[in-house]
């Protein structure tokens, strides 16, 4: 037997997640009588989609040495012959989406002061606002103060602002650095955080630091009751949609 295929080409100018669905002919030319052989993959209508692991359909045994080679059937004269393909596009618009990791984004780097901390009544703090790669973030501290006050810890979290920006099912993945600075030694306090934000919009350390360690003077964390409080934010996920028609 021949075979014949069909194969897609230049793959690399289509878009990323390409698929193309077709519906294909293959055709031998009978040169005696001027018409051709109709010749279909499968039993009727078979849609046959082409992607990136998929480039080439056809058909193994499209007809046998021996038809070919009998003159009566005029498929081979003067030692050529003529094949054809039909090829139908069947339009499949599509929507996907395509994930990548930034590292270092934007070199970003985000600090929070704050004042009176010991003094202040307060023991929630939340920080500003600040931007990276189009994502609204805060961080968010607590502290268990009290009569017990060196007993307990200091939790620091970084929080999605506007979790309900996020497309249905979408999740946000940021690799970031949670820092307390040392003021004197530059001894500085730090702990790596991994975590894909959606609804849980929070994340973080619960006991990032002890109280009694924190007031410890030697540490240089606390300096004229001011805080500074650093995040630093190593690789964040963005999502690019695209579509075809």
């Amino acid at each position: 037997h021949i075979s014949l295929y069909l194969a897609i080409a230049a793959t690399n100018d289509l878009p990323l997640g390409w698929e193309v669905n077709t519906d294909i002919k293959f055709f031998v030319f009978d040169q005696i009588r001027d018409k051709y052989l109709s010749i279909q993959d499968g039993n009727g209508r078979v849609v046959r989609r082409f992607h990136k692991l998929k480039t080439e359909w056809g058909i193994v045994q499209l007809l046998s040495h021996d038809t070919l080679n009998d003159s009566s059937n005029g498929y081979l004269v003067d030692d050529t012959c003529v094949f054809g393909v039909e090829v139908f596009v069947i339009k499949c618009p599509f929507k996907g989406e395509c994930l990548s990791m930034i590292n270092e984004p934007q070199g970003y780097y985000f600090t929070w002061r704050i004042d009176k901390f010991m003094t202040s009544k307060d023991k929630v703090y939340l920080s500003e606002q600040f931007t990276v790669e189009g994502r609204k973030w805060k961080l968010f501290q607590y502290s268990q103060l009290g009569g017990k006050e060196l007993d307990t810890w200091l939790g620091l979290y970084l929080t999605l602002c506007n979790p309900e920006s996020l497309s249905l099912n979408r999740k946000v993945y940021v690799k970031y650095k949670l820092r307390i600075r040392d003021q004197i030694n530059s001894n500085h306090l730090e702990n790596t955080v991994e975590n894909w934000f959606s609804d849980t919009k929070i994340a973080g350390c619960p006991k990032f630091v002890s109280m009694r360690e924190l007031q410890d003077t030697s540490k240089g964390y606390l300096v004229g009751d001011v805080l500074f409080i650093e995040c630093k934010i190593d690789v964040i996920s963005v999502v690019k949609d695209f579509s075809s028609k």
